[in-house]
Order: structure tokens, then sequence, then C-alpha cells
């Protein structure tokens, strides 16, 4: 019997998935949570909610949807803590994924930013 497989997701296909249900983010939220767990560090949860705090997110979600939406996220994900600092995308904002990845040991990071996509495989 396998290990149950564990993925991080970016930011970006956390909120895509949020936004467009009929979407490939909110498939592979979906799959991710459905057939594995889903790992989340500090700093990507920080990312997440200052994200998704953003006006212009006002018209599609509203503010208690948000706050609902995140206290389910912190029960379904492992948080995992960071040991080693990662820098070595080309954007540095994008190395929290890749130190969670690390020290989460992902099976998958799920992303459509090309800064991190560039890097595969990592």
């Amino acid at each position: 019997m396998g290990s149950t497989p564990r993925f991080v997701l970016d930011t970006n296909v956390i909120v895509s998935a949020l936004l467009l249900p009929d979407s490939k983010p909110r498939d592979a939220f979906n799959r991710a949570l459905d057939s594995g767990k889903i790992m989340i560090s500090i700093s990507v949860f920080v990312e997440l909610e200052a994200v998704l705090s953003r006006g212009k997110f006002d018209k599609y979600l509203t503010g208690e949807w948000r706050k609902e939406f995140l206290a389910a996220l912190v029960r379904e994900v492992d948080f995992v803590d960071i040991a080693e600092v990662i820098a070595v995308c080309r954007d540095p904002k994008d190395d929290k994924f890749l130190e969670l990845a690390v020290a989460g040991r992902a099976d998958c990071l799920i992303t459509g930013d090309p800064d991190l996509l560039a890097l595969h495989p990592f």
C-alpha cells in the first residue's frame, strides 16, 4: 500500500480554483484534496490571505465567504515548517513554494507560474 500523495499548490492555482468552478485549477484543487494531502506553510498562507483580501475580488467573493474558505482550508491542509532556505527561482517570491515542496516532501507542485515551470524538473 503506497503513501498518501502530497501536493503543493501555488497561490494563483488556489485563487483560480475559487473563482472559476469549471476550470483546470479547480479540478487540480479538488483532485489534490480527494486523492492526497495539500501542504501549506505559514508564508504561503499569509500570501493567500493577502491576495484574497484584495478589493478586486469583492465583486466575486464576499469577505465572509473568504474567511470561511480560509478557515476550512486550515482544517484540511497539512502545515509544514520550513527548515531550508531555497533561492533558485528567477522570481524570489516564488521560492517559498519550492521550500514548501522540499520541506514537505511533495510529490507534485501544481502551478501555472512560468517562473516555477522554468525549473522543471526541480
